[in-house]
């Protein structure tokens, strides 16, 4: 017994290396006993609260195949590049990680609304109705909260940052700076889960994803502390049936990964195993609400944040003060910066324009942003791919084509990864768009010896639906070349025909592919195009009659929601006739003498818009500034949603 108790006090101390080679060569019999003494120990101090110790123990008796999973982890997540998957240069994370604002709660209601009307409201919710969290306490208790969290599901909408939060997770705990009392964290992306077609065990599962669990007994499962992290709910092709999938307990009994992963979720397999979860909004609700012990939410980076990432991301602080101080010159700009992705994007362009003092516009809408870096790529890839410095205009314009075809065909699905067969069908060259790194992601695994085969996505949503808008003008003038000619009213028919979709559309997932086909009918966005289009199709009296129409359509409008997203396809126009006359009310008023003012319902949804779009911040709501009518109360909603308090 004293010589037991010595050997506890070896193992416990922060200096005692690893267990010796001693150990390796114990009689079986010793090595049980031995195994079953520590299990003891570790219960008992973890009753007595010493979790420092029983950590420290667990940590000195884990085996050498778990230092190896940590040290695979780190060489794997330490790197990133922003955009881009198997191609361009990478960065090491922890140089250019921006911390994320990762809120506690969020809503249990399914959000169907397309994700940047998520962002625009996130972007005004003040941050005093939230608990923030930090990422790598997603699994601690609240004060006073007896129940000890096992699944977490954490949400946010494309590109907000969900999977690079994973990213930095696993490489904290592989690092050893956060949750070491966690002894094998197993990341599971259901990109990879979705083409595992056999039926295999859990065992089996993680012997093929992670090779270090073959030294892994059964039992390791249930006496370490093991996490599993599904990232991309959204992008899950299983049917996670958990109403009629059979029930499984045994980690070396086999069954279909829908199977297992539902099992798994629900507890009857390693019901001790901690889960983290990740899932755009509209996908959430695959989880049984009873199944989670925790929701979080992702919210991309709030404003002081924005800036720290463009100040790490450009190394020129007079160039990054600069792009900051322009990007919030634009608020449609600068709310889209609540996503990371759009961050990049826009760091990509304006450092490259800012920096070296080009002539041409800086971008100040969406649709010229986008269109400044798809040239920007499409040089890129010239350059570095074909060694030219002149863009074949002719290649450039099938393969952007293409690119588009597939953008808007995916979307009328609404798939937002697809595999090589879709590729074939948009008319493709697979190898071709695998040198196409900044706008069609090529993820591809062939690790740990599963031949998963290929999947492919746009680098963020809004790219898919500007190269969607882009196909559209684009094959449209390619079909109508000889009517444009004489008739103007093909284009107008065009452009109102979008309107009214995305009008009809109830979650609004026509709204962003709108804003870009608008963007894109101005002549000056056309000339950018640098000849992609064979000839401009725009004049001022198109612009001029489809904004008419669109104001029209915001005057029949009853819901100052869908109409937000009108005014922006107005911004996109130049057109802002509406805002400037309810600024014009607003400037005379001072706000306070709006009571008793006529406002038309246009009137009342620029208001709207206006205010939803100042940069002051919307702390306190009070009704009494603007007209004491059940009407104003009504048409304010949005508003009041936005304000922290109202009275």
């Amino acid at each position: 017994m004293k010589s037991e108790l010595k050997s506890f006090k070896r193992l416990l101390s922060p200096d005692y290396p690893e267990c010796s080679e001693r150990d390796h060569y114990d009689d079986e019999g010793h090595n049980r006993v031995r195994e079953g003494l520590l299990k003891i120990t570790l219960i008992i101090l973890r009753k007595m609260n010493q979790t420092d110790l029983a950590n420290t123990l667990q940590t000195k008796l884990m085996p050498v195949y778990q230092q190896k999973l940590k040290f695979r982890l780190q060489d794997k997540y330490q790197r990133i590049s922003e955009g881009m998957s198997n191609h361009g240069d990478s960065t090491r994370l922890n140089e250019i990680y921006t911390e994320l604002y990762i809120t506690e709660g969020g809503s249990g209601e399914i959000n169907n609304e397309h994700e940047v009307r998520q962002i625009e409201t996130v972007s005004r919710r003040p941050e005093t109705q939230e608990t923030p969290i930090n990422c790598n306490d997603i699994f601690k208790p609240s004060p006073g909260q007896d129940k000890p969290i096992r699944t977490v599901l954490t949400k946010g909408v494309a590109g907000i940052g969900k999977t690079v939060s994973v990213q930095k997770f696993i490489l904290d705990w592989a690092e050893g700076k956060a949750n070491q009392d966690v002894h094998c964290i197993f990341p599971l992306p259901f990109r990879e889960l979705n083409l595992i077609q056999k039926n295999l065990s859990l065992v089996d599962l993680l012997n093929h994803l992670h090779t270090e669990t073959k030294e892994f007994k059964s039992a390791d499962y249930d006496d370490y502390k093991v996490m599993f992290i599904f990232d991309g709910l959204d992008e899950c092709r299983l049917r996670l049936d958990f109403q009629n999938n059979r029930s499984l307990s045994d980690v070396t009994e086999s069954a279909s990964v829908d199977v297992l992963l539902t099992n798994l979720i629900k507890g009857n397999l390693l019901p001790s195993a901690l889960l983290w979860i990740t899932s755009r909004p509209a996908a959430a609700n695959q989880i049984p609400p009873e199944c989670v012990d925790q929701v979080t939410e992702v919210r991309g980076f709030n404003d002081p944040q924005k800036d720290e990432y463009f100040r790490k991301r450009i190394n020129d602080q007079s160039l990054a003060d600069r792009i900051v101080t322009h990007i919030r010159s634009s608020r449609s700009l600068f709310i889209m910066c609540h996503i990371p992705v759009f961050c990049w994007i826009s760091a990509t362009v304006l450092e490259r324009m800012m920096g070296k003092a080009e002539r041409a516009e800086i971008p100040k809408t969406l649709t010229q942003m986008f269109t400044h870096f798809l040239i920007f790529q499409t040089k890129l890839k010239t350059q570095k791919y074909d060694g030219k410095y002149e863009i074949d205009l002719n290649q450039a314009r099938k393969t952007i084509l293409s690119l588009g075809k597939l953008a808007f065909e995916q979307l009328e699905k609404g798939n937002l990864i697809f595999y090589e067969k879709d590729l074939k069908e948009s008319g493709i060259d697979v190898r071709e768009v695998s040198v196409y790194s900044g706008v069609c992601t090529q993820i591809f695994r062939q690790e740990f010896g599963l031949q998963l085969g290929k999947v492919y996505s746009f680098v963020h949503l809004s790219i898919q639906e500007f190269l969607a808008a882009l196909f559209k003008l684009l094959s449209f003038t390619d079909q109508n070349t000889g009517l444009m000619k004489v008739f103007r009213s093909p284009v107008i028919s065009l452009l109102k025909g979008e309107v009214d979709k995305a009008i009809q559309s109830e979650n609004g997932h026509w709204d962003l592919f709108l804003r870009f086909l608008l963007g894109l009918s101005l002549e000056s966005n056309q000339t950018l195009l640098q000849g992609l289009l064979r000839k401009t199709v725009s004049s001022s009296d198109i612009n001029q009659e489809t904004a008419e129409y669109i104001k029209q359509k915001i005057r029949e409008n009853r819901s100052p929601e869908k109409s937000i997203n009108l005014f922006h396809c107005l911004n996109e126009l130049n057109d802002r006739s509406l805002e400037q006359e309810v600024q014009t009310y607003l400037s005379r008023t001072s706000y306070s003498r709006l009571s008793g003012v006529k406002l038309s319902a246009a009137q009342w949804s620029a208001l709207v818009f206006v205010l939803l779009n100042s940069e002051e911040e919307l702390d306190e709501f009070i009704l009494r500034k603007y007209d004491r009518s059940e009407e104003c109360l009504l048409r304010l909603l949005p508003v009041i949603k936005a304000s922290r308090k109202a009275e």
